[in-house]
């Protein structure tokens, strides 16, 4: 694993650069990427991240696929997972498989503190 590399896996570009510039002020090297199947390709590669910020509602292959792929790769067994979503319902459906849930909208402070905390010695 890198130390403090995240993944913001979001399709809303702007979010997704509010979420990248909220994690690169809390120390992250920051790789965005916008739909879940790049997300999943991205996934197979050695580079693990410290980080995921993850969206649930992505095209081609949505965030809960993806939250169970990471669980089922031992080698993700220390990345920390943030959801990111606007859907509450889902959101406590898959609120023990993540390390944190942020309900959209996410402020910038609560995103980047909380990362800050999460981050690597």
């Amino acid at each position: 694993m890198t130390k403090n590399l995240a993944l913001v896996i979001e399709d809303d570009e702007d979010l997704s650069d509010i979420f990248t510039k909220a994690l690169e002020q809390a120390g992250f090297e920051v790789e965005k990427i916008t739909d879940g199947k790049t997300a999943q390709q991205r996934l197979q590669r050695e580079n693990v991240p410290n980080v995921i910020a993850l969206d649930l509602h992505l095209p081609f292959v949505d965030g809960a696929t993806l939250l169970k792929f990471v669980h089922a790769d031992e080698r993700f067994l220390n990345t920390k997972v943030i959801l990111t979503t606007a859907d509450a319902v889902q959101a406590e459906f898959l609120r023990e498989q993540a390390t944190i849930v942020l309900i959209k909208p996410i402020a910038f402070t609560q995103l980047r503190d909380i990362s800050a905390r999460l981050k690597a010695g």
